[in-house]
């Protein structure tokens, strides 16, 4: 059974959509999403992408993966309420129980699935975790994937976490020791990644809100 912490976090932020893009309506101030802020790092590659395999191709390969993420992050949320577990696709199942060795690793969960929000940096979201991993507190978030894929490919992943780490702070007065990534594979790996230099990856996210905000706003 894995224990759960209350701490006091917004129970719901309203979504908007503006141009395509993902906003959060806190108390009147438009903060963007930190995954729009992220995927647009991404952009050129991901276009590239596309146009190597084609439309059809890439829409068939995002469909499957975003599937297959989702349902694997669900069972993954059951489980950590103590909660049953739905029945679903095999691979999820597959992906779930790969990735079961190291969600035994979790406890004392602050947060699952909770809207977060920084006026300061004018970013909101909703986190994965917030729990001690290894009995140190952290913002995990739980990815899929064929196979591991390089650090470099996911810087990413590291500066939205500690984007909801920043999140956490300003709301609570919180500070995470460091930030997970576990990422269960196809190929039946499961890799954890753990970073502590947090402040290397608040100057990437600074980076990326200054980027994404000369081209957007």
């Amino acid at each position: 059974m894995f224990e759960h912490v209350s701490i006091d976090l917004p129970k719901k932020l309203k979504r908007v959509e503006v141009d395509g893009k993902r906003y959060y309506d806190v108390s009147g101030h438009k903060l963007v999403s930190v995954t729009t802020v992220t995927s647009f790092q991404s952009a050129k590659s991901i276009k590239a992408w596309r146009q190597r395999v084609g439309a059809e191709k890439a829409n068939k390969i995002t469909r499957q993966a975003t599937r297959r993420g989702t349902d694997t992050h669900t069972l993954t949320e059951h489980y950590l309420k103590n909660e049953e577990l739905p029945e679903l696709d095999p691979l999820p199942q597959l992906l779930f129980t790969i990735s079961k060795e190291y969600l035994n690793k979790i406890n004392r969960i602050h947060a699952l699935e909770a809207p977060l929000y920084s006026l300061k940096l004018g970013i909101a979201g909703t986190v994965d975790c917030i729990a001690e991993y290894n009995g140190e507190l952290a913002v995990i978030d739980f990815k899929t994937s064929k196979e591991p894929k390089p650090e470099k490919w996911i810087q990413g992943y590291f500066v939205q976490t500690v984007a909801y780490a920043c999140m956490l702070y300003e709301l609570t007065g919180i500070i995470v020791k460091k930030l997970v990534i576990i990422m269960s594979c196809e190929n039946g790996e499961c890799i954890v990644y753990e970073k502590y230099n947090k402040a290397e990856y608040i100057r990437k996210l600074t980076q990326y809100i200054r980027e994404w905000k000369s081209a957007n706003e």
